[in-house]
């Protein structure tokens, strides 16, 4: 049972359980009517990204899904949290590639976002023997790793958002969602 297809979606909640914050948060990701099932961090080989209209179209009510997911949540008015998933694919589609989650307080989308993708291309590099400098900035790396040939793609999705100023529960996720077909 290896996927064929995955897409990447994401979604916010705010309400005053916990728990309905993250249901809150899967309806505005899509994804809120199936049995979500966490799996580890591997990108199947010859697995399609597709768009999240394309991949919710295909999910039915529940269905056990498979998923990568970053959550995070606060209800600390006007605290920062994001959710990031980052993807890194190799340029020979018959390897695998990597899923990274990254969830954080205090930090932008932005750097929530391409830290998630330095972590995905990251693992992929060392598992592909490419040398690098960790202490070179994402973006050198990211130049370096694509020019070695062997990375074809990095790709991130974050959501981050402010606590409710109320203190209602905010709930943030990011997910790469599997289709087998």
């Amino acid at each position: 049972m290896t996927p064929k297809k995955v897409f990447l979606t994401k979604g916010v909640g705010v309400h005053k359980d916990k728990l309905s914050s993250f249901e809150v948060a899967l309806r505005n990701a899509g994804i809120e009517k199936c049995n979500l099932v966490y799996v580890s961090s591997i990108f199947p080989p010859n697995c399609k990204m597709i768009s999240r209209a394309a991949g919710t179209k295909i999910l039915r009510p529940g269905q056990i899904t498979y998923c990568v997911m970053s959550r995070n949540e606060t209800n600390e008015p006007n605290r920062l949290v994001s959710a990031s998933i980052g993807i890194a694919t190799p340029a020979d589609h018959s390897n695998y590639g990597y899923i990274s989650e990254h969830h954080a307080f205090g930090e932008k989308a932005a750097v929530s976002g391409e830290y998630a993708e330095d972590l995905a291309a990251t693992m992929l590099a060392t598992t592909l023997g490419i040398p690098f400098d960790p202490n070179q900035a994402w973006d050198e790396r990211k130049q370096f790793y694509r020019a070695s040939g062997h990375i074809f793609k990095t790709k991130q999705i974050c959501q981050s958002t402010e606590g409710n100023k109320d203190g209602l529960w905010t709930t943030v996720l990011a997910t790469a969602v599997f289709i087998i077909d």
